[in-house]
């Protein structure tokens, strides 16, 4: 009996047909189970990386002052809407000059306003300028290269009884027109 279990042995070894155990790292289905883990992880790591490197400009240190700040706003747009205020802008690239005009001031002339353009997301690159219009109510500003964004214009007497403001598109929009509403 026992050359009987020798000789089923070494016809087993012999045998070609049965398949013998590959290494899991040789098998396909393992690595596609990993690919979906490995990908969630590489975005992790993007996604922490960006939250750790960005700024986070739009966050307001004192929200609760800015709210209470909405109802002065408003008032300074009414009283622009009863003096009737209105100006235009026009940006000069290559010559590096905002000009525009007020008109129906309201006010002595020669009392000097305040434009500034703030930045849609980077309060670092908000801008704001003291100007002295003409009798006209003309007035001209230096301005260096605007960057390509959306900017929100304010043009406000300075004493802050009124405001003009919109939005402006730069480059899109060559010009702006403000008027009170």
């Amino acid at each position: 009996m026992s050359n009987e279990k020798e000789t089923i042995m070494q016809n087993h070894a012999l045998d070609t047909t049965t398949p013998t155990a590959r290494p899991w790292y040789v098998q396909p289905w393992p690595w596609l189970l990993m690919i979906g883990p490995v990908v969630v992880m590489a975005a992790g790591f993007h996604t922490a990386w960006v939250a750790f490197t960005q700024q986070d400009a739009l966050v307001v240190d004192d929200y609760y002052k800015q709210g209470k700040a909405i109802n002065q706003d408003l008032r300074r747009d009414r009283t622009a809407t009863q003096r009737g205020m209105a100006a235009t802008l026009g940006y000069d690239a290559a010559a590096g000059t905002l000009s525009g005009a007020l008109s129906r001031l309201g006010q002595p002339h020669g009392e000097p306003v305040v434009l500034r353009l703030v930045h849609s997301t980077l309060p670092a690159k908000d801008q704001s300028f003291t100007m002295q219009p003409d009798q006209a109510g003309r007035f001209a500003v230096g301005l260096p290269m605007l960057d390509m964004a959306r900017w929100q214009v304010l043009i406000e007497s300075s004493d802050g009884a009124w405001r003009l403001h919109g939005e402006w598109v730069w480059p899109q929009q060559k010009s702006l027109a403000l008027s009170a509403q």
